[in-house]
C-alpha cells in the first residue's frame, strides 16, 4: 500500500486523472473497488500516487461484477456511495449484471470507466480500437439513472458533481461516467477549479400533497381493519421509527416485504408471516415504498403463472413512494399497473410524520375509535406472540433430525450471535432468520440484490462488512452455494483487505430455484419429478467451499452435516472474526428450503 497522503497536505494536480481523484476526495469517498484495467490506468495511478491510496483506498477485486456489488453492499450499509471502476466496454459488460441489481435496488453506486483514446490518431493498433465504443454509456443506459462522457478536462468537475447529485437524489440509483484516456493522461495546461461541493447537495426530500395526506388519514382512521405494507422504506433508517409510530397509533399490522429492514420483528404489530389472512380482511391498505403493489395483493400459481387477488375487491389502497419518479422502458421494474385510491409521490421519511399527525388529530378523544384500536392491538399482539412461539418450537424440533434444516441453521446462528451488535448483510435462511431473530434496529438487515441476479451475495456482503469495519457491529451473511460459485473470487478480496465477516454457507448442493421450477413443470405435465435434479444439482462432484475459501486466503471449515456439530462450528467462526478481525467461512450442508 502506498503511504497515505496527509490530510493537511494538498498536492496540485498535474494530470487530468488527478482532478478526478480530487473530486473523490471532495465527496469524502472512502474506497474505490476495481479489477485493474488499462483504460483507467491514469485514474489508478492518481489514486495510489497522487492521492496516497487514501480516500479513496483501492479495493482490489478480480471481476467487475464483484467490484460493483461490493460498492452496492457498502452503500446500503454506510448510507453513502463508494466508487466502482470498470475497464472500458469489456469491463462494463462484466459489471452490467451488478449495475442492473443496484438499479433495481435503487442504490447509489458511482461507476466510473475509461475508454479510448477517442482521438483515433493516438490509439494503439487493434486493442484500443476493439475496446473503444461510440458511445460506451449506451451499454448500460437503460439501467443507470444517468451517464456521461466529459468532452474536455474542464467538463470533468461538473460531470462528477452532477453524477453524484443525481445518484443520491431519491429515487437513488447508479450512475456511470466514462473518461477518455486523453483526459486522464494528458498533463494539465490550465488550472481546473473544483467548487465547494456542499453547494451542490441533493434537493430537500419531497413532501406529499396535503389534501392527499388528509384523505389518506381519514381512510386509515375510519378503517375497521387497516393494514400497512412496507418494502424499501428502511433504505432511510430514520423512516423505521416513524413507521413504528404510525402503526402503534392505529394498531395497524405491518407486513415487511423485505427489500430493506422496515419493521421490528419484536414489535407485536409485525404481521409479515400472517399477511394472507390480513390481506383478505383488510378494508384499507397503506403501501409504503412498495414497488410491486399488485404482487403484494395477489397469489400466483407456480405451475400456470395465473394470479389471483387475496385482498377484498372493495379494499381501499393508498400508496406513498417515489417509484413513479424513475421509470425506464427497457426493464419492467415498474411492475403491473395497479389501481389506487390515493397515490402520492413523496419521500416516506417526510410524509410519515405529517400522516401520523393527521391521524392523531382525527382520532382525537373519540372513545369508540380508541377502544377499537386497543381491541385490535390486543388481538394482533396475541397472534404475534403465538406465531413467534410456534416458530421457535418448530425450529428446535428440527435439531433431532438427521440433516440440517434451514430453520435449525437460522436458530443456531441466531443463538451464537445474539449477544453481538449484529447486522445480517446477506441471506435469510429461507426466511427463518426473520422469524427467529430479534430484528429491532434499522439497517439490521440490508435486503437482497434487487435485480435477482445470481452472484450478488458474497460481494455485497463483503462491501457491507467493509462499511461496518471499525464500527463495533458484527457482519454476518448467510450465503447460498450457487451464488458463491458465480463470484467466488470475492473471497480473495475479503482476505486481501482483512474484512471481518462471518460467512455461513446455506449449501443445498443445487441451483434449487431452477430445480423447484423443474419439479413444478414436471408435476403439471405429469412427468418424473426425479429428473428435476439433472442440470441443477451441484453434487457430483460436490464443491468443497471450505477448501475454496482457504485457497483464496479465507479461514474456513466444513462441510458441516450433523445438526449437533453446527453450533460449535459457528462459535469458532464468531470467535475467529472477533479476535482476528478477518473473514471466516463455515460450509453447512442444509436442506433446500
Amino acid at each position: 500500500m502506498a503511504k497515505a497522503q496527509s490530510r493537511e497536505e494538498k498536492k496540485q494536480p498535474e494530470y487530468g486523472s488527478d482532478v478526478v481523484v480530487d473530486l473523490m476526495k471532495a465527496f469524502d469517498i472512502e474506497y474505490a473497488a476495481f479489477n485493474p484495467g488499462a483504460t483507467f490506468r491514469g485514474i489508478h495511478d492518481s489514486i495510489v500516487n497522487y492521492g496516497g491510496n487514501y480516500k479513496p483506498e483501492v479495493i482490489f477485486c478480480n471481476h467487475e461484477e464483484v467490484s460493483v456489488a461490493v460498492a452496492h453492499g457498502y452503500a446500503k450499509a454506510k448510507g453513502k456511495p463508494m466508487i466502482a471502476i470498470v475497464h472500458n466496454m469489456v469491463g462494463l459488460q462484466h459489471a452490467s449484471m451488478a449495475i442492473f441489481n443496484a438499479y433495481i435496488d435503487r442504490v447509489p453506486v458511482i461507476v466510473l470507466g475509461g475508454t479510448g483514446p477517442m482521438n483515433t490518431k493516438r490509439r494503439r493498433p487493434r486493442i484500443d480500437w476493439i475496446h473503444t465504443a461510440l458511445v460506451q454509456g449506451n451499454q448500460v443506459r437503460d439501467y443507470v439513472k444517468w451517464d456521461d462522457q466529459p468532452y474536455t478536462l474542464a467538463d470533468v468537475p461538473d460531470s462528477f458533481i452532477r453524477g453524484y447529485r443525481i445518484a443520491t437524489t431519491d429515487p437513488m440509483a447508479p450512475i456511470y461516467i466514462n473518461y477518455d484516456a486523453d483526459i486522464q493522461e494528458d498533463a494539465i495546461s490550465k488550472a481546473t477549479e473544483i467548487p465547494d461541493v456542499s453547494r451542490f447537495a441533493p434537493p430537500a426530500p419531497t413532501q406529499a400533497n396535503p389534501e392527499a395526506l388528509r384523505k389518506a388519514a381519514e381512510m386509515l382512521v375510519g378503517a375497521q381493519a387497516p393494514l400497512i405494507i412496507a418494502d424499501s422504506l428502511g433504505r432511510n433508517p430514520k423512516s423505521v421509527p416513524l413507521l413504528v409510530g404510525l402503526a402503534e397509533l392505529l394498531a395497524a399490522p405491518v407486513v415487511d416485504k423485505g427489500a430493506r429492514f422496515n419493521f421490528p420483528t419484536v414489535n407485536s404489530l409485525d404481521a409479515t408471516d400472517g399477511a394472507r389472512d390480513l390481506l383478505a380482511k383488510a378494508d384499507v391498505i397503506l403501501a409504503l415504498d412498495v414497488g410491486d403493489i399488485f404482487g403484494s395483493l395477489t397469489t400466483v400459481s407456480k405451475q400456470t403463472r395465473d394470479c389471483e387477488y387475496v385482498s377484498a375487491p372493495a379494499v381501499k389502497l393508498i400508496s406513498i413512494s417515489m417509484n413513479d419518479m424513475l421509470v425506464h422502458s427497457w426493464a419492467g421494474d415498474y411492475q403491473a399497473l395497479q389501481a389506487l385510491d390515493v397515490a402520492m409521490s413523496a419521500d416516506t421519511c417526510v410524509a410519515l410524520p405529517e400522516l401520523t399527525r393527521l391521524c392523531r388529530e382525527l382520532l382525537g378523544n373519540d372513545a369508540k375509535k380508541k377502544d377499537a384500536v386497543e381491541a385490535r392491538r390486543r388481538e394482533l399482539g396475541e397472534k404475534h406472540k403465538a406465531r413467534r412461539a410456534k416458530w421457535q418450537a418448530d425450529a428446535r424440533a428440527k435439531g433431532s433430525l438427521k440433516d440440517i434444516s434451514t430453520a435449525w441453521l437460522a436458530l443456531e446462528l441466531g443463538e451464537v450471535i445474539k449477544k453481538e451488535d449484529w447486522v445480517l448483510v446477506n441471506g435469510t435462511s429461507n426466511g427463518w432468520a426473520r422469524r427467529l431473530w430479534d430484528f429491532s434496529k434499522p439497517n439490521q438487515y440490508l435486503g437482497a440484490s434487487g435485480g435477482a441476479g445470481v452472484g450478488y451475495g458474497s460481494s455485497a456482503a463483503i462491501g457491507a462488512a467493509l462499511a461496518l469495519k471499525g464500527t463495533g457491529k458484527f457482519a454476518v451473511g448467510i450465503q447460498s452455494d450457487g451464488d458463491m460459485l458465480m463470484t467466488s473470487s470475492s473471497l480473495w478480496t475479503a482476505a486481501k483487505h482483512r474484512i471481518p465477516l462471518l460467512m455461513v454457507m446455506h449449501n443445498n448442493q443445487s441451483f434449487y430455484n431452477s430445480e423447484e421450477h423443474g419439479i413444478e413443470v414436471a408435476k403439471f405435465r405429469k412427468r418424473p419429478v426425479e429428473n428435476a435434479g439433472i442440470g441443477t444439482h451441484v453434487d457430483d462432484p460436490a464443491v468443497d467451499f471450505a477448501k475454496m475459501a482457504q485457497s483464496f486466503g479465507v479461514s474456513a471449515e466444513g462441510p458441516v452435516h450433523n445438526p449437533a456439530d453446527l453450533r460449535p462450528a459457528l462459535e469458532r467462526g464468531l470467535k475467529y472474526v472477533k479476535e482476528k478481525q478477518l473473514p471466516y467461512l463455515v460450509d453447512v450442508i442444509s436442506e433446500p428450503r
